[in-house]
């Protein structure tokens, strides 16, 4: 690693994914989720501890699907939310649980600093084709059997995700605008951690005289979060999942793990098919967006190895084709 893996960024956005606060094998009680949120802020604890600008977005797939199902089965007695309500739900009540698990494992370690939440809608466009095609999986795993049941009882579109099983899947239009994101920045650079764009935002339209109103859909928690890194002129991101690296054949013999790769490299390796959309595709989507938007370089890692990662010590490292440490 190069000189610059060892110098902490200033300014960071970090995207924690759905996983880390809402496991798809839990059931989901509120003890369970203010226990993965508590082990999720103890990882970032080393970040957070940083005299750093720092922006934390989270993924909301599982706890989104699950409030929908949920409304589904009690729609003869209460009336349903439609889904931009759902991912709202789902926003503030995941980013409470990190907001609060983050501040106390600040003060139990004497440390005063301050974390704020917003609730945050993003902007997308109308006639983005992704209404057309719905893609984005949401919710629990079923069986081919269920899901054809589940499917045909609540109207819901199923699709087979990565080999894992089938899933309910909801359109997923790229985001245009982050709403708001002023207070983004006043925020964070008044050194307070800033929760927001959870579960990609919000997704609304805008309409004339800059009214707004939400629509049916769940935007990529990774594609929001570059593209508010980017506007916000934050030169690193850091995507945090379940595994230490991003890998090339992955499941085969041939499986290799990246460390430091180039823009222009990991291109390539998209067009030879090694990111499936269902698993890493939309993470390398989003850091290739991310790159090409003006960053400086993605680190995609395991949360457990967060300040590792940070480091330069673990985690696929991408950076810019024109980076001065390309050789090291």
């Amino acid at each position: 690693m190069g000189q610059d893996d060892m110098e902490l960024p200033e300014r960071l956005l970090v995207a924690v994914g759905g996983n880390a606060t809402h496991p798809e094998d839990i059931e989901g009680t509120g003890q369970e989720q203010e226990e993965y949120a508590r082990r999720t802020a103890e990882a970032l604890l080393p970040l957070t501890s940083l005299n750093n600008e720092l922006i934390i977005t989270h993924g909301n797939g599982p706890v989104v699907g699950k409030i929908l199902m949920r409304q589904v089965l009690t729609r003869d007695r209460v009336v349903p939310m439609p889904l931009d309500i759902c991912v709202a739900h789902s926003q503030g009540g995941i980013a409470y649980l990190l907001m609060q698990a983050i501040e106390n494992s600040l003060r139990e370690s004497d440390n005063p600093r301050h974390v704020a939440c917003l609730l945050t809608q993003v902007e997308v466009d109308p006639d983005d084709p992704a209404f057309d095609n719905p893609s984005k999986p949401i919710g629990p795993f079923f069986s081919a059997e269920e899901a054809e049941a589940v499917g045909a009882e609540l109207d819901w579109l199923m699709k087979e995700d990565a080999g894992r099983g089938w899933r309910h899947v909801v359109p997923s239009p790229k985001p245009r605008h982050i709403c708001d994101i002023s207070l983004v920045q006043v925020l964070a650079r008044r050194g307070t951690i800033v929760i927001a764009g959870g579960g990609g935002g919000i997704p609304v339209i805008r309409g004339p005289k800059g009214v707004r109103r939400g629509v049916a859909a769940v935007v990529d928690k990774d594609l929001t979060s570059a593209h508010m890194a980017n506007v916000l002129g934050i030169p690193v991101m850091m995507i945090l999942t379940g595994v230490p690296n991003v890998s090339i054949n992955y499941g085969t013999p041939e499986q290799k793990a990246l460390g430091r790769i180039t823009l222009r490299e990991l291109r390539d390796l998209q067009a030879e098919g090694h990111f499936p959309a269902g698993s890493m595709g939309p993470k390398i989507d989003a850091a290739i967006r991310f790159l090409e938007g003006g960053g400086r370089k993605v680190i995609i890692g395991q949360l457990e190895e967060a300040m590792a990662a940070l480091r330069g010590d673990s985690g696929t490292h991408v950076v810019t084709d024109n980076d001065p440490h390309i050789a090291d």
